[in-house]
C-alpha cells in the first residue's frame, strides 16, 4: 500500500508527460465549455444542447490533435482556425462573428492567465518549467483559472447591460466594420505578444510588472466592449432615425388622405344619394368600388407604422416598398398579425428576402393589366408558426417555378437570377424555414413559413 501511495506520489510530483496529456483532456472539455459559454452570454447566443455537445467533442479533438501532431507555436493558430470553423459551422455565424468569439474567449483566458500564473509560481516558488509540466503544480492553477473564468462569465450574466447581440452587426456599414477588424486584429497581436512575453520570462518577471500588464489588458478589453456598444447604439440611432423620416412621410400622406375624406365627405354621401335614388346599382358599384380604394391606402397606412411592424429595418423596407408599389399604379393590400420579435428568425436575413420578393412581386405586377399585390403577415398558433406570404399579378403564366431558383436563371433584362437563388439557399439552410411556391390562373405566390424552435 505504502508502495502503491510513493508511486502515485512521484507520478504526481515528477515531470510527466503522458500523465499530463491524460489530466488534460477533461480539463480541455471544460475549457472548451467555458470558452462557448463566454461568446454566447457576452452576444447573448442561445445555443442548443446539441450545438454544446459538438462544439465540445470537437474542439476538444482537434486541440487534443493538434497538440500530439504540431510543435508549438503553430499547434496554437492551428488549434484557434479549428476553433474558428466548429463555431462557424455549429453556430453558422459569419466570418467577422467567429473571430469576435474567439478573440474574447481567448482575451479572457489570457488575461486571467496573466493574473495568476506570476503570483501562483511566486507563492509556490517554482519555475514556469515546473508549472507546467509537474502534475501536482499544473492541476491546482488549471482548477483556479477555470474558476475565475466562470466567476467571469456568471458576471457577464448579472450585468445584461454587457450583453451585445450579433444581429446589429449584419447592419453596419463596410467602413464601420472595417474598424472593427483592424480593432480586432491589435487586439489579437497584442494579446499574443503578451502571451508570448509571458511564457518566456514568467520566471523573471516582477509580480508588479505582472499586475500592471493585468491592468492595461483588462483596460483594453473594457474599452473594447465600450466601443462595441457605443458603435451599437449609434448604429440603433441612425436605424431609429430613419424609420422616423419614413414614418413621418406616411403620417403626412395619411393626413392629407383623411383630410381629403373631410372634406370630399359631403360630395361622396350626395354622389351615394345620388345613385341610391336612381336605382343605378352598377353605376353604384363601381363608384364604391373607388371609394374602397381610397380606404384601403389609408387603412395600409395606418398599418405601416414603427409601433406595429416592431423591427426599424422590416418597418422602413415595407414602408419603402409600399410607396415604390403605389407610384408605378399597384393596389398594394397589406394584412400585418405577427410579432417580429417572436420570430425565430435572423431579422437581417428575413429582411433581405423580403425584399427580393416584394421586389420581383412589383416587377411582375407593373407588366399586368390588373396591378394587384398582397402582402401578408398572419401568425398561426396553433400550428406553432407564422406565415408571409407575397401574392402578385403576374403575366407569363408558363414560367417554371422550379427554374427560377437556379444560379443565373432569370426571365428578367439585365437581371443576374441571384435573388431568388440566395433566398432558396438560405431557406434550405435554415431548419425552420419553408419556401412554398405557387401559381394560378391569376397569381403568383411566395408562402415563408418561419416554425417556432
Amino acid at each position: 500500500m505504502n508502495q502503491l501511495l510513493n508511486n502515485i506520489w512521484i507520478a504526481l510530483s515528477t515531470e510527466n508527460p503522458v500523465l499530463m496529456n491524460i489530466l488534460g483532456i477533461p480539463f480541455q472539455i471544460i475549457e472548451s465549455y467555458l470558452s462557448m459559454k463566454i461568446f454566447v452570454t457576452v452576444f447573448n447566443v442561445t445555443s442548443t444542447k446539441r450545438q454544446t455537445f459538438w462544439y465540445i467533442i470537437s474542439t476538444t479533438i482537434f486541440s487534443r490533435l493538434s497538440d500530439i501532431l504540431i510543435s508549438s507555436p503553430l499547434n496554437i493558430i492551428l488549434n484557434y482556425i479549428g476553433i474558428i470553423l466548429c463555431i462557424k459551422f455549429i453556430f453558422r455565424f459569419s466570418v467577422f462573428q467567429c473571430l469576435l468569439s474567439l478573440a474574447l474567449s481567448v482575451f479572457v483566458f489570457g488575461l486571467v492567465s496573466t493574473l495568476v500564473q506570476n503570483p501562483y509560481l511566486s507563492l509556490l516558488d517554482i519555475s514556469i518549467e515546473a508549472g507546467l509540466n509537474i502534475p501536482i503544480y499544473r492541476l491546482p492553477f488549471l482548477i483556479l483559472i477555470d474558476t475565475f473564468i466562470f466567476i467571469i462569465i456568471e458576471f457577464f450574466k448579472k450585468f445584461k447591460n454587457l450583453n451585445l447581440s450579433f444581429d446589429i452587426f449584419d447592419t453596419l456599414d463596410k467602413k464601420t466594420l472595417k474598424i472593427l477588424y483592424i480593432n480586432l486584429l491589435v487586439g489579437f497581436l497584442s494579446l499574443g505578444i503578451q502571451l508570448i512575453v509571458t511564457a518566456f520570462y514568467i520566471d523573471i518577471v516582477p509580480v508588479i510588472i505582472s499586475i500592471l500588464s493585468f491592468i492595461l489588458l483588462l483596460s483594453f478589453l473594457l474599452l473594447s466592449i465600450y466601443s462595441f456598444t457605443r458603435i451599437i447604439k449609434l448604429a440603433n440611432a441612425k436605424t431609429n432615425l430613419q424609420s422616423a423620416e419614413e414614418y413621418n412621410k406616411s403620417l403626412e400622406i395619411l393626413y392629407d388622405k383623411v383630410k381629403g375624406f373631410k372634406h370630399d365627405f359631403d360630395n361622396i354621401v350626395s354622389t351615394l344619394d345620388g345613385y341610391i335614388e336612381t336605382n343605378d346599382m352598377p353605376g353604384l358599384k363601381e363608384y364604391f368600388k373607388e371609394v374602397k380604394k381610397d380606404c384601403k391606402i389609408t387603412n395600409n397606412l395606418s398599418i405601416i407604422n414603427p409601433r406595429t411592424i416592431n423591427n426599424p429595418g422590416i418597418y422602413s423596407l415595407l414602408n419603402n416598398k409600399y410607396f415604390k408599389a403605389i407610384n408605378s399604379g399597384i393596389n398594394f393590400e397589406l394584412e400585418y398579425f405577427i410579432d417580429l420579435n417572436k420570430l425565430d428568425v435572423n431579422l437581417y436575413q428575413l429582411s433581405r428576402i423580403l425584399g427580393i420578393l416584394i421586389d420581383n412581386a412589383i416587377e411582375e405586377a407593373e407588366k399586368c393589366k390588373d396591378k394587384i399585390i398582397n402582402l401578408s403577415f398572419l401568425r398561426e398558433n396553433k400550428n406553432n408558426r407564422s406565415i408571409i406570404t407575397v401574392k402578385n399579378t403576374y403575366s407569363n403564366k408558363n414560367v417554371d417555378i422550379e427554374k427560377i431558383f437556379k444560379k443565373g436563371e432569370s426571365g428578367k433584362e439585365n437581371h443576374s437570377g441571384i435573388g431568388l437563388w440566395e433566398v432558396k439557399n438560405y431557406v434550405s439552410k435554415s431548419k425552420n424555414l419553408d419556401l412554398f411556391t405557387t401559381k394560378d390562373d391569376k397569381f403568383f405566390k411566395q408562402e415563408l413559413t418561419i416554425y417556432d424552435l
